[in-house]
C-alpha cells in the first residue's frame, strides 16, 4: 500500500516536484511505528477525543519554533559561516538564509521575527523610499521561495518607518504568505496606525491585531511571538507538540453537565496530558534536536519550549450538554450557553495551570483555542460560534470575549463583515479596539469581497482554490483551503455588517 501512494504521489501532475518530496517525506514519518502508548489513549485517538495534529509518529522537530532573530544579526552565526551585519541589505539577506534552516511541522519556518524591532537598527541614513524598495523586494521574495500562509510576521506595538512600510506593502501585493500580526498596545500605539492596520483588514484581511499587554505578560515581559493561525509562545523557545482534544466527542460521552464537569472532561484531560509527556519525551530526549546550531549559538533555548494543549469543539459541546439537561439554549445567541462555555474554558485554564509537565514554560502546558484542520467534519474550530449561524460583530464579540482570559497560546477566531466595511473602514478600527478593550486577546476579520481570505486562520486565495483541482497551487497551504472548502462549512460563514461599531465608549 505504502509504495502505491508513493507511486501515486510522484506522478500526480498538480504537484511541483518541491511538493511531492515534502509529500514523500509525511509518508516516510507515517510508516514508522508510533511511540509506545497505553491502550486508553489509542482509543481516545480511535474515537476521534483526541487528535495528535499528524505531527508525525516520532517527533524528529519542534512543531514551532521562534528564534532570537536580533541576537542572530547582531553575533551572525559560526555554524552559517556569517558575520553580524553592519548594514539593511546585510541584514535581509542573513534573514533570507536563516530562514531556510529554521525547522516546524510543515518544513517551513512559521516565524519570521518581529522585523520592525529587529531592523530598525540597522535603517540607518536610507530614505522611506529606499526602505519602500528594500521590503517590497523581501515580501515578494518571501512569497516566492517560502510559499506557505503559516509563516508569520509580527510588527508593532510602536510607531516606526518598518511597521509602516510593511503595513503599506502588504496592502498593495495582498500575497498569501507571510501572514502578518500587528501588536497593538493602547499605552504605545497611536490610533493613527492601529487605524493603517484596520484599514488593511479592509483590503488583504491582514494584519491580525494582538493585544501585546495581555501576551507579554502572559510571558513575564521576557518575549513572545504569534505564529501560524494564532499561536502565541515564548520567543528565543516555542511549541514542541500541539495535542488537542475534541470537546464535542467528549460531551457526548457524559451523562450530564455534571458529569462532564466532574468526571469525562478530567478524565481525558489526564489522557491528553499522557500522550503531550510522551511526544515531548521523544522530541528532547531521543530526537537529538536540540544539538543543533540554534540552540548552541544561543538562539533558542530547550526550557523555552512548551507543548500546546489545544480544544476545539466547544459550540458542539455546549449544545449537547444544554439538550441533556433540556435546556433550549444554544451557543453563541442564548446567556445560559454562553456562561456554560465560559465556565467551561475555565475549567480547562484550571486544569492545565496546576498539571505539571515535564518539558512546559515553567513545568506548564499552554492552553490554546484551536483552529481547526481541513478535516474537521461537523465540529466548529475553537470555541467560535459555528458558521452560518454568527450574530452581529458586536454580540459575536461579546458573546466571546471572555474566553480570551483563560488561553494563554491565543484564541484563533475569525469575524466575517460585510464587504460595506470598505467605504467606511472607521468601523473596523472602532470594531477591533473595543474587541481588545473587552480582553480579546487577537482581533481577526476577513471581509467578504476579498479574493485573500482566512480559512481556519492562515491565507488562501478564493480564486486560487476555485483553480486547485485542475491546476494545483504553487502555494503548499491551498490544498488545505480547497480540502476545508469541500468537507467544512469553513465557506459558509455569514458576513456581518459592522453597524454597532465597538467604540471605546460603548466597549465600557
Amino acid at each position: 500500500m505504502s509504495q502505491e501512494r508513493f507511486y501515486s504521489i510522484i506522478t500526480d501532475a498538480t504537484l511541483s516536484p518541491k511538493q511531492k518530496s515534502n509529500y514523500l517525506a509525511l509518508e516516510a514519518e507515517a510508516s514508522l511505528p508510533y511511540m509506545e502508548i497505553d491502550s486508553e489513549t489509542q482509543q481516545a485517538l480511535k474515537d476521534g477525543v483526541l487528535c495528535d495534529m499528524f505531527e508525525g509518529h516520532a517527533p524528529f522537530k519542534p512543531r514551532y519554533v521562534l528564534p532570537d532573530y536580533a541576537k542572530f544579526l547582531t553575533q551572525g552565526s559560526e555554524y552559517l559561516e556569517l558575520k553580524p551585519a553592519e548594514d539593511f541589505d546585510d541584514a535581509l539577506n542573513l534573514l533570507t538564509i536563516i530562514y531556510h534552516h529554521v525547522p516546524s511541522v510543515t518544513s517551513i519556518p512559521v516565524y519570521l521575527g518581529q522585523l520592525d524591532t529587529v531592523l530598525m537598527p540597522f535603517v540607518a541614513t536610507l530614505s522611506d523610499e529606499e526602505i519602500y524598495q528594500k521590503i517590497r523586494r523581501f515580501w515578494i521574495m518571501l512569497d516566492r521561495t517560502l510559499p506557505d500562509a503559516f509563516m508569520h510576521v509580527n510588527i508593532g506595538p510602536t510607531d516606526n518607518i518598518i511597521c509602516r512600510t510593511i503595513l503599506r506593502v502588504d496592502a498593495e501585493l495582498k500575497q498569501i504568505a507571510p501572514n502578518l500580526t500587528f501588536m497593538y498596545d493602547a499605552e504605545i500605539t497611536p490610533d493613527d496606525l492601529l487605524r493603517h492596520a484596520a484599514s488593511n483588514i479592509c483590503e488583504c484581511s491582514k494584519p491580525h491585531i494582538a493585544n501585546y499587554p495581555v501576551h507579554a505578560k502572559a510571558y513575564h515581559n521576557t518575549g513572545f511571538g504569534i505564529v501560524s493561525c494564532y499561536n502565541s509562545l515564548p520567543l528565543a523557545g516555542g511549541s514542541n507538540t500541539l495535542v488537542r482534544m475534541n470537546l464535542k466527542e467528549v460531551a457526548k460521552k457524559a451523562q450530564n453537565k455534571a458529569d462532564f464537569v466532574d468526571n469525562v472532561l478530567p478524565k481525558y484531560c489526564n489522557v491528553m496530558f499522557g500522550l503531550i509527556n510522551t511526544r515531548s519525551a521523544f522530541l528532547h530526549e531521543q530526537s537529538n534536536f536540540f544539538e543543533g546550531f540554534l540552540t548552541k549559538e544561543g538562539l533558542i533555548h530547550e526550557d523555552r519550549f512548551a507543548p500546546m494543549f489545544g480544544i476545539y469543539g466547544m459550540a458542539e459541546a455546549v449544545d449537547i450538554l444544554m439538550k441533556k439537561e433540556d435546556i433550549d439554549a444554544k451557543y453563541g445567541h442564548d446567556e445560559m450557553a454562553n456562561q456554560l462555555g465560559h465556565t467551561i474554558s475555565k475549567q480547562l485554564s484550571e486544569i492545565v495551570n496546576s498539571t505539571e509537565v515535564k518539558y512546559g514554560y515553567h513545568g506548564k502546558a499552554l492552553l490554546h483555542a484551536q483552529g481547526g484542520i481541513s478535516l474537521d467534519i461537523d465540529v466548529t474550530p475553537g470555541v467560535r460560534i459555528p458558521y452560518g449561524t454568527e450574530p452581529d460583530p458586536v454580540s459575536y464579540v461579546q458573546a466571546t470575549a471572555e474566553h480570551h482570559q483563560y488561553y494563554t497560546s491565543g484564541v484563533s477566531d475569525i469575524l466575517t463583515i460585510d464587504e460595506t466595511v470598505k467605504s467606511n473602514p472607521e468601523a473596523m478600527f472602532n470594531l477591533a479596539k473595543g474587541a481588545l478593550q473587552l480582553g480579546y486577546r487577537e482581533f481577526t476579520a476577513n471581509v467578504a469581497s476579498n479574493d485573500l481570505v482566512r480559512i481556519t486562520g492562515y491565507m488562501v486565495k478564493l480564486s486560487d482554490i476555485a483553480k486547485y483541482d485542475a491546476e494545483g497551487s504553487r502555494t503548499n497551504t491551498t490544498f488545505l483551503g480547497a480540502e476545508a472548502a469541500k468537507n467544512t462549512e469553513v465557506l459558509n460563514r455569514t458576513p456581518r455588517v459592522a453597524a454597532l461599531e465597538m467604540t471605546p465608549t460603548y466597549a465600557e
